[in-house]
């Protein structure tokens, strides 16, 4: 019954008429960035972010957070009618959705991912509501000494689902740490790693480090490599899939829904690896695994259903340990923090409202985004006929803009241009930008919990080992990163994102 009150309180709260807007905004956002390859849901919350400033926290969190669901729901558009998806997780729809295209089958292809989606999107909303207030009941029991062994787990399992080999993520997740520290010691005050720069005192932007790597840096590299892009599809028709085409996606639906469900709350690429390990699962249990990659109705629900079920699931460590999954997550902790909220445990009892309203409204997003999706089919497409030249400038217009208007200090729009340049070179030396994002945002509070523990326990180290919670987070740790190095672990890496490249 408990549960019921909290879902009506949240329905209340997305149910508002500004809220139901804003999600509205946030889904339409989503679905178009999701068409556009090389921008991506990331780049697009950290650019719109300083617009949701002056939004109230739960009309600002529902509408980044259906920018980023919206956006799984887009890539699979053109993955599926022109072979180019638009978002990373899309790439393996690609595989079979694009054949059943060829093959005049694109009707069929699109609504299997549209009701896969919705379907996994609703069944992992239910799960995210049912998880989250136990979680975060456990995660009130949690010591400094805990808190600082999840932390770093969470850092090290993002290793593993990085591009690029170990090495390299584990050198952006230093980086990233380490420009986190810049500014005040948070205990003495005395600065750091400052060069008698006043602006750098209270350390470094958040939004200007988001903006830079994941915007101006994408749109440089696809200036460098623009795709040509033919977006001439014929009219699609007969969207409504066959009895033969209902029956076969019935049980990929549920395997994918429950896949992405588990994988969602993984540490960096979780939605990705959740949709390249369905269509395996699909290949490996199907009858005709011949069929797959020449137009299989089973190799577009299962991934599309993983894909968005992993997106709603990437919520719960945001929302009951206030650890981002990956780096759209980072970006939402900076929207609480912006809002004055601590991002943790106590978000479920200090600000039920927001926090029930926000979980309301991602099946709110789902049904937009349902009603949505196939009628709108010719608009995405003739979006992508916008040329780079036009559309980038413009984007990275409106970003300088709104970080700008956050403090009226142009040494912002100056960060932005050096993150932009930085995350260019990173992204030229095969370094992927995500796993510093995660570290920037993490290490402050990996370095609080570290010293709060030792000064707790008057600087003995054992005080991670002595405490059972620690300990065995320590233990996990200390596997995922040998298992990230394994060859074996590294050539699987290799080829996944062999194939989503």
């Amino acid at each position: 019954m408990e549960l019921l009150d909290n879902l009506a309180l949240g329905f209340s709260t997305a149910l508002l008429v500004q809220n139901v807007l804003y999600c509205f905004v946030g889904v339409l956002l989503g679905t178009a960035v999701g068409v556009l390859p090389g921008i991506g849901p990331t780049a697009t919350v950290a650019m719109l972010l300083p617009i949701t400033f002056s939004f109230e926290p739960v009309t600002a969190l529902i509408m980044l957070a259906g920018i980023y669901y919206g956006a799984q729901y887009g890539g699979s558009t053109t993955a599926i009618l022109i072979n180019l998806p638009g978002e990373s997780s899309a790439a393996v729809t690609a595989l079979d959705g694009h054949e059943m295209a060829r093959q005049g089958r694109a009707g069929p292809a699109l609504a299997a991912a549209a009701i896969g989606s919705f379907v996994a999107g609703t069944v992992a909303t239910v799960a995210l509501a049912a998880a989250a207030p136990p979680l975060a009941s456990v995660a009130l029991k949690f010591g400094p000494a805990d808190y600082f062994s999840l932390v770093l787990f969470g850092l090290i399992v993002s290793i593993a689902l990085a591009r690029g080999t170990a090495l390299k993520a584990l050198a952006m997740i230093a980086l990233g740490v380490l420009l986190g520290t810049v500014g005040q010691d948070i205990y003495t005050g005395t600065p750091r790693f400052v060069f008698e720069q006043r602006e750098l005192y209270g350390g470094i932007d958040f939004v200007s480090v988001a903006v830079g790597l994941f915007g101006v840096a994408e749109i440089l590299r696809n200036l460098e490599n623009e795709q040509t892009r033919t977006a001439i599809v014929s009219r699609v028709t007969n969207l409504w899939p066959t009895r033969e085409d209902r029956r076969r996606i019935v049980a990929p639906i549920l395997r994918g829904t429950g896949l992405g469900a588990a994988l969602g709350v993984l540490p960096g690429g979780g939605h990705v690896l959740a949709s390249f390990t369905s269509y395996a699962v699909e290949k490996r249990v199907s009858k005709r695994p011949q069929e797959f990659g020449r137009g299989a109705i089973e190799g577009v629900a299962g991934p599309e259903s993983a894909n968005n079920a992993a997106a709603q699931t990437s919520f719960i460590p945001l929302l009951t340990l206030g650890l981002p999954a990956h780096p759209v997550m980072a970006l939402m902790i900076g929207a609480f923090i912006v809002h004055g909220i601590a991002p943790g445990p106590n978000v479920i009892n200090d600000e039920p409202a927001l926090f029930w309203g926000l979980i309301a409204s991602m099946w709110i997003g789902n049904v937009l985004l349902l009603l949505l999706n196939l009628p709108l089919i010719g608009l995405w497409v003739r979006m992508l006929r916008i040329p780079y030249q036009v559309l980038f400038p413009m984007i990275i217009l409106f970003a300088a803009i709104g970080t700008y208007s956050l403090g009226f200090n142009a040494y912002d729009v100056y960060a932005i241009a050096f993150f932009g340049i930085l995350g260019y070179v990173l992204i030229k030396c095969g370094c992927e930008p995500a796993p510093l994002l995660l570290g920037f945002v993490l290490g402050p509070l990996l370095e609080e919990n570290l010293r709060r523990a030792l000064i707790i326990s008057r600087g003995d180290p054992s005080v991670f080992l002595t405490r059972p919670i620690s300990a065995a987070l320590l233990v996990l740790a200390l596997a995922a990163l040998v298992v990230a190095v394994l060859p074996a672990i590294r050539q699987r890496r290799a080829v996944v994102f062999a194939e989503e490249d």
